[in-house]
């Protein structure tokens, strides 16, 4: 990472109004005699030139390239005198690098960095590209630019009673790369993740389906990195995919997919990706079909029946928490997973661990809703059909079914009983520590 400020040398050698660089004097390493500055030319402030570190080379002369670094105390003043160049034509020979792209950061503390690049002979000045989070965040976009990976380390508050981190924290770690890679490549940043055509349109992203499967759980400092990246799904929507491994090692320990669709956000209906929202959102997605789960008839694309009444287990008159609400002031999807779970049977809490988890949003809630959360053991058919191949018909119990449980889930109004969010599970047994 660059320094808190690194500039080309002889920077005050740069005309602004031309953005072409003056004639240096005849002996550049001849500090006594500078050329002085002519009309129109830039030249530094005093004070910054003081603040300016600039090593003189006695024999031979200096690097083609020097980089210069303002030290961590300088002024507003200095950085906006800085901030004025602009390489707009093709450099002097010898006074770039001869590599094809270089970068010089220029930021404040108190204030957002300024980006100077230089490709393929080009430099300019991007005033406020990036933050400190920026800076401190471990993910980038990959080489391609297609996809995004980010690194966590588990806190100690991530993990629940298995001491391992718990579902809920895999979602929400999920929908931070989500959103921090939707900034990092210039969607807005006010919750939405929207592109500039939906904005004008008064458009915004909602998810449609969630689909988790975590193979290994990690534990309390653990470091997990995640790739996502996103694609067109059909007319109506796009999905995002993600790909978990454990860093350490760079074992795959979850996967998982989601869908989502636009919805005005004065109307509260769906609508069509337009055209022109999605050229702006497709150049930031591979060209060809990548998928989390390229197997066929996976779990991600198994549909979800509805549960009805006769729930063997509940848990009712759940009520939204003020936290439970995100930035839109609507319920957050991650607390969906932990409603759902609230009707599993203690049983299983102790016994199994969640390996999968799908979730079918039907309709948001909103901070003044109560909920009822309902759950039912579901019979797994390829259970089932192993079972018959061997003889036993499902009469007995088998190590395959002690080992495995399936559930289907429902989330629906207190009041009127509309449907909220359906969903399957499948646990396993937990490992032995």
């Amino acid at each position: 990472m660059l320094g808190p400020l690194r500039i080309l040398d002889r920077i005050d050698n740069i005309d602004v109004q031309t953005s072409r660089p003056v004639k240096a004097s005849a002996d550049p390493t001849d500090a006594s005699h500078p050329p002085p500055p002519s009309p129109g030319k830039f030249a530094a402030p005093e004070a910054t030139k003081a603040s300016l570190r600039i090593p003189r080379a006695r024999s031979p002369p200096p690097p083609i390239l020097e980089m210069l670094k303002l030290s961590w105390n300088a002024t507003t003043d200095h950085v906006k005198a800085l901030a004025q160049c602009r390489f707009l034509d093709a450099p002097r020979p010898g006074l770039l690098p001869s590599r094809r792209r270089a970068v010089v950061s220029c930021y404040p503390a108190s204030k957002a960095p300024s980006l100077a690049v230089v490709s393929d002979g080009l430099a300019w000045v991007e005033p406020g590209s990036g933050s400190l989070a920026d800076r401190l965040r471990l993910g980038s976009l990959t080489e391609d630019g297609l996809s995004y990976k980010e690194r966590f380390i588990v806190r100690c508050y991530e993990v629940g009673i298995n001491k391992t981190a718990t579902v809920e924290t895999i979602a929400n770690l999920l929908q931070e790369v989500g959103c921090n890679h939707a900034q990092s490549v210039g969607f807005s940043t006010d919750g939405f993740a929207t592109t500039t055509t939906m904005r004008k349109m008064n458009l915004i992203w909602v998810t449609a389906r969630m689909h988790i499967e975590i193979y290994k759980y990690p534990a309390w400092s653990d470091v997990v990195e995640i790739e996502t990246w996103c694609q067109g799904e059909g007319r109506i929507g796009t999905r995002r995919d993600w790909i978990l491994k454990d860093y350490a090692n760079g074992q795959v320990i979850g996967r998982a997919t989601s869908k989502w669709v636009m919805m005005n956000q004065e109307t509260r209906r769906l609508q069509k990706v337009d055209d022109d929202v999605r050229d702006e959102y497709l150049i930031f997605c591979p060209r060809e079909s990548r998928l989390a789960f390229p197997e066929e008839n996976n779990g991600s694309l198994k549909k979800i029946a509805k549960l009805e009444d006769t729930a063997q287990y509940s848990r009712l008159g759940l009520i939204p928490r003020r936290a439970d609400l995100d930035m839109n002031q609507h319920v957050n999807n991650v607390t969906y997973i932990g409603w759902v779970l609230e009707s599993m049977p203690q049983e299983i809490i102790d016994s199994y661990e969640l390996q999968t988890i799908t979730l079918d949003y039907r309709r948001e809630c909103q901070r003044n809703d109560v909920v009822d959360s309902l759950s039912s053991h579901e019979p797994d058919e390829n259970l089932e059909a192993i079972l018959q191949l061997n003889g036993t018909n499902g009469s007995a119990a088998s190590p395959a079914t002690e080992d495995y449980r399936q559930f289907l889930h429902l989330l629906r109004l207190s009041g009127d009983g509309l449907e909220i969010n359906r969903g399957r599970t499948q646990w396993r047994k937990k490992p032995m520590r």
